[in-house]
């Protein structure tokens, strides 16, 4: 379905794209793109890695577009953009990103699909190293860089193509294409407001699970527990910590600064097995048992399924130590909604260290639709010494309802009690949390769908690094 045709990825370097191109590249089409943020000398570094894989870059001006391809767009991209223009103008055929990703998954033999509110990325990385380990040779197709796929020859490793029969990919709800998947292992990490209201999203995940021949479902999720009753009970896979009534179950749960053991325990068999995972936060022991649940599904033994976990590398931007000078700690996280902001700052705060957060909200529209979420998350997410900073969210161009800025969340914040401050740009923000930062400190970068703030991050510990000096 794939062989000898050629593609047009329009927004090439964007975490979904990318890997979907480099899948296509793998399995014998021709690629092309472009992407806005080349254009404005964003992450060079990333196209350079694209245009080394075969994948042929243009401006996005509509120049690369010719008849005979098939444009690939996110939902995101507008008709406004002079690619749309040119692809329908030339005759060419133009699908949507998940609609493609849709093809592909549905025609593996073992569909494994990851869905959630929260964690999707964390876990498709586990289950596919978990697969990977035990010789399955699967294809992986994740929104973020596993640490454990990365090479000095593949720098940026999102996707993973391979032979086996395993089909590994992250499905989302954000645009209501989960709907498009019809996956042989479903696993529902959670369910949470988002981008869609909260009956709009049961009803997805939903159907997504019942189109499985197994779904792994989160029982500690009021939501996802719900779900799970309006299933067959043979086809759950359930899993929890600390409780009895479910299949797979984590105990012995012992945090520490790097990492987090447990022991997981299999209902009904008896097996037992020790993790020493190397994340930290009680909520990737819940991603390691989705993995689990997920590669037993798949016929991994669950001792074997555990092994793998323990070297098991996390992918980027979860929580990553960007580096440390003059006694501060710099982390760069992906944490974008309410129930991942939580979990980063609960997991932060069970070890000493003042907070300073500077939060990017990833677009106007998930900032009207949260608001509230926010402001109460970071109200009581952040301890009274904490600090949250926030610029306006990212935002390139397009039309889009900006009547909520971040000065609505950080008055709501100040407002319960907390220390917020809003600053027109990034820049700014920087120069605070510089000026703010003292020994012990750990400043928190977190936002999503912008690449450069893992380099802002760097930034920060470069600029820490000579003032220390």
């Amino acid at each position: 379905m794939i062989q000898d045709k050629a593609y047009f990825f329009c927004g090439v370097g964007g975490s979904g794209m990318a890997p979907l191109a480099l899948i296509v590249l793998a399995k014998g089409g021709r690629v092309a793109g472009s992407d806005r943020s080349r254009d404005q000398g964003r992450t060079p570094e990333k196209f350079a890695f694209l245009e080394r894989r075969g994948v042929a870059l243009f401006p996005q001006d509509g120049s690369g577009v010719a008849a005979g391809q098939t444009l690939v767009a996110s939902g995101a991209i507008e008709d406004t953009v002079p690619d749309i223009r040119a692809a329908r103008q030339a005759g060419a055929g133009i699908v949507s990103r998940a609609e493609l990703l849709a093809r592909l998954f549905n025609s593996a033999p073992l569909g494994i699909g990851v869905a959630g509110t929260s964690g999707k990325s964390t876990t498709t990385g586990m289950i596919g190293w978990i697969l990977h380990a035990a010789g399955k040779d699967p294809t992986i197709m994740n929104g973020a860089e596993m640490k454990n796929f990365v090479t000095a020859d593949t720098p940026f490793a999102s996707a993973v193509v391979g032979s086996g029969e395993a089909f590994v990919s992250e499905v989302d709800e954000s645009d209501g294409s989960i709907a498009r998947y019809a996956p042989k292992v479903a696993v529902v990490n959670n369910i949470a407001l988002d981008h869609k209201s909260m009956d709009e999203l049961r009803a997805l995940f939903a159907e997504f699970a019942a189109k499985a021949e197994v779904a792994v479902l989160n029982l500690d999720n009021a939501e996802t527990a719900a779900l799970a009753k309006g299933l067959d009970p043979e086809k759950v896979l359930s899993y929890g910590l600390d409780r009895d009534d479910v299949d797979l179950c984590a105990s012995g749960i012992a945090p520490a600064p790097d990492g987090i053991d447990f022991t997981v325990a299999r209902r009904g068999t008896g097996e037992r097995a020790g993790v020493k995972l190397r994340l930290p936060g009680r909520h990737n022991v819940s991603n390691a048992l989705a993995a689990l649940g997920a590669a037993v599904a798949c016929g991994v033994p669950l001792a074997q399924a555990a092994e793998a976990l323990g070297r098991y590398e996390g992918v980027r931007r979860r929580m990553d130590v960007v580096g440390s000078a003059a006694g501060v700690t710099v982390i760069d996280d992906f944490a974008h909604n309410p129930d991942k902001i939580a979990a980063t700052l609960d997991t932060l705060h069970a070890f000493p260290g003042r907070l300073l957060v500077m939060f990017q909200p990833h677009g106007y529209g998930p900032l009207r639709l949260m608001k509230d979420a926010f402001v109460s998350g970071f109200a009581s997410g952040l301890a009274p010494e904490d600090v949250l900073v926030m610029p306006e969210p990212v935002y390139y161009g397009g039309t889009v309802d900006r009547s909520v800025s971040t000065a609505d969340i950080v008055e709501g914040v100040r407002a319960a009690g907390r220390d917020a401050r809003a600053f027109p740009d990034r820049a700014a923000c920087g120069e605070e949390l510089l000026g703010l930062a003292r020994p012990g400190d750990r400043i928190v970068v977190m936002g999503a769908r912008d690449d450069t703030l893992a380099e802002f991050a760097r930034r920060l510990v470069e600029r820490l690094k000579a003032g220390a000096a």
